[in-house]
């Protein structure tokens, strides 16, 4: 493959509904598309979401990590062999700036697969897809009138499996709570509370005080305090999910001594491309600790479709999937068929266009405003 322009274009998408969480609130995409198109006519996307509270990147750094980069790129990589090894080269910088590298990294490996008439599973030696695959529901912190009115409408889709964003306030959670358990027969309910607390007592304390025992419950502690996640766990039966405690391979060292506490929420944009959230997905599975694939409030299709890699090599290990909103939350996506989930919060394989390579997304170009004005020859 020959490479002839890599370029980055920010990505901005309204919502169709506010999102909040304790960590930030959200009305539209805060993300990156990188366009590699190759001299054979082949155009190959990736996305990555630049979180200031998960890996302290913004759309400034990825643009500036981005422009360092291009020229290396282009003349250096021609195959996933050269992919993999600039990625050994460079381990150090992409530990910085790990959203602005899973768009490069996707974008590329995208374009690499359709120059060889390949879907993503064959370039990467995995298992082709088979699917369905099951979603959780996400219910974010917002107003009790709102809240209600997702968990019915999740409620007549079929779901049972329900990620809750907690406020940390055992009156109002428990309002919440009160109105998932109405619609809902024996909802298996995991709680996040995006690093509220500075204690494992102060945590203690909401769990005694709220009227649910949840399966699971994530970021309890202020990002990274493995000693007090240790601690935490120890105390209470409820499992750990690390997410903003979880960035690298590097995080597994302090949680391998009692890895039957903890999951992991392997979200690609976080962990720095498919590649590497490969290897920690196999780690993990090595270790016995089970694993979440999350997503990144806002992400469109590219990355729901990146996610399936490794959703599918995961089995039993696999305790729950996020993601696949597309237009039941954007305003628009940038495919022409969006993944989302059905009933039940199930995604069928059927849905991807089988005749494709690559990613196997068809990109509607004129729902790419980033890339208006670019013409890209017709994918081969």
């Amino acid at each position: 493959m020959r490479l002839h322009t890599l370029t980055l274009h920010p990505l901005q998408i309204p919502f169709k509904t506010r999102f909040k969480h304790s960590s930030a609130e959200r009305t539209m995409t805060q993300s990156v598309l990188v366009a590699a198109r190759t001299d054979s006519g082949c155009l190959g996307l990736g996305e990555g979401c630049p979180r200031e509270y998960v890996t302290a990147e913004s759309i400034a750094s990825a643009e500036r990590f981005f422009a360092t980069h291009r020229d290396d790129l282009i003349n250096t990589v021609h195959s996933i062999t050269d992919l993999r090894q600039w990625i050994q080269a460079n381990a150090a910088t992409i530990e910085q700036n790990p959203a602005a590298w899973c768009a490069i990294e996707l974008a590329l490996l995208d374009a690499l697969a359709k120059d060889q008439h390949q879907s993503i599973e064959y370039l990467l030696d995995l298992p082709e897809l088979s699917g369905p695959f099951r979603y959780t529901a996400v219910i974010g912190d917002g107003p009790l009138e709102t809240l209600t009115s997702q968990v019915q409408q999740y409620a007549a889709l079929g779901f049972s499996d329900f990620k809750v964003k907690i406020t940390g306030d055992p009156s109002l959670d428990n309002a919440k709570y009160v109105a998932l358990h109405a619609a809902v027969k024996n909802p298996r309910v995991r709680l996040d509370a995006n690093n509220l607390w500075n204690t494992p007592d102060q945590v203690l304390a909401y769990l005694d005080a709220i009227s649910i025992n949840p399966c699971a419950l994530e970021e309890p502690l202020q990002a990274l305090d493995h000693t007090g996640l240790n601690t935490l766990a120890a105390q209470q039966p409820a499992k750990l999910i690390l997410d903003e405690s979880f960035l690298s391979q590097a995080h597994f060292a302090p949680i391998e001594h009692r890895p039957e506490s903890f999951i992991i929420n392997l979200r690609i944009s976080k962990m720095g491309g498919l590649l590497r959230s490969l290897t920690i997905a196999r780690r993990a599975a090595q270790k016995k600790i089970p694993l979440i694939i999350g997503a990144q409030v806002g992400e469109t299709s590219i990355l729901t479709r990146a996610a399936l890699c490794i959703a599918n090599i995961c089995g039993d290990a696999l305790i729950g999937q996020e993601g696949a909103f597309g237009t039941l939350l954007l305003e628009r996506d940038i495919t022409d068929q969006p993944l989302t989930f059905g009933k039940n919060g199930l995604f069928a394989i059927d849905r991807l266009t089988s005749s494709a390579y690559g990613l196997q997304i068809a990109y509607a170009l004129k729902n790419l405003p980033a890339l208006k004005g670019e013409q890209y020859p017709k994918n081969s």
